[in-house]
């Protein structure tokens, strides 16, 4: 019986060990085209996508890495890199993607579920989700049934969860610490209550279906920024508008202010200038009526030479000398 015994612990511990190893080799192997590089961890700490919440729920116990000292539990971002890249398999594994529905009720993945639909040809469910959407076939205008569904929030999101599962769709869902992973087939462990984050995970998923489908080749950058995908607030955006146009108003006034201040000086110099000439042309006219008069009164003052020769022109003189003689 000990022998037995022995023999028993002995299988057991060789199994362990082989098990062991096997999967060691598995995980390396399967990790090893799925390292996550710089650029990409850099990217993910920015967007804030590895600060979970305070709460942690027991199947998210193995994608937490540590806890701050504000309570704060922070996510390791190799394992959402990891299921990034295993998202981004079964959704290129879809032969049409408009059978993939990119669910988002939440006001802050709208636009990145949006923007990840017109990348990928997906089809977007933004806003509030129908119920019976994937249950009613009654409801033409939005019955849908699709073969893959991505939700941005298991919380808020929970209506499409409940109806993929009674007609058995596979799911895959964005996991904060504290989400509830039930009717959840591929859970991206990541910070899914904050904007940026939401639409950094989207860009990465979007871009890897890409570079999956080889639109995108690897050694290249995609030309699409990610700030594309974060939302926006209306009402920031609206302000945002109104101060540019009344900037845009106020240099116009500028504008118009300086271009009148400019004519007005222009009219005053031309002003100016007509009076100077005007004055240039009387003073001119004076010196010439003065010349003029100068000289008739020099040649009103100036005698004639008298006459060597006199001559008597008046009658009455001559009269009285033929008297005389007579």
């Amino acid at each position: 019986m000990k022998k037995r015994e022995s023999v028993i612990n002995n299988s057991e511990t060789i199994f362990k060990s082989i098990y062991s190893n096997l999967n060691s080799r598995r995980m390396a192997a399967s990790n090893a085209g799925v390292a996550i590089d710089q650029d990409t961890t850099h990217k993910l700490i920015v967007a804030q996508a590895h600060v979970g919440a305070e709460n942690v729920d027991c199947k998210m116990e193995r994608y937490v890495w540590g806890r701050r000292v504000d309570g704060q539990n922070i996510i390791n971002l190799q394992y959402t890199w990891d299921k990034i890249v295993l998202a981004a398999r079964i959704i290129a594994a879809v032969d049409n993607p408009k059978d993939v529905a990119v669910v988002s009720a939440r006001d802050w993945g709208q636009r990145a579920v949006l923007k990840f639909a017109s990348h990928t040809g997906a089809t977007p469910v933004a806003g509030r989700f129908t119920p019976g959407t994937f249950t009613n076939q009654q409801q033409q205008k939005d019955f849908k049934e699709p073969r893959l569904i991505i939700v941005t929030d298991t919380r808020l999101d929970h209506q499409p969860l409940i109806e993929a599962s009674y007609v058995n769709i596979p799911t895959i869902a964005f996991a904060n610490t504290d989400s509830n992973l039930q009717y959840v087939d591929v859970a991206i462990p990541c910070n899914n209550a904050a904007s940026q984050s939401i639409g950094l995970i989207y860009w990465l998923l979007c871009r890897e279906v890409l570079r999956i489908k080889g639109k995108i080749p690897r050694n290249q950058e995609w030309d699409v920024m990610p700030d594309l995908f974060f939302w926006r607030d209306p009402s920031k955006e609206e302000e945002k508008q109104q101060e540019e146009s009344n900037d845009f108003s106020s240099d116009r006034r500028s504008q118009n202010e300086s271009s009148a201040s400019t004519g007005q000086f222009d009219a005053l110099s031309n002003q100016s200038e007509t009076l100077n000439t005007s004055t240039a042309s009387q003073s001119l006219t004076g010196a010439w009526t003065g010349n003029d008069n100068n000289s008739a009164s020099a040649s009103s003052s100036v005698s004639a030479p008298a006459d060597p020769f006199p001559v008597n022109t008046s009658t009455s003189s001559t009269d009285d000398a033929w008297t005389g003689l007579a």
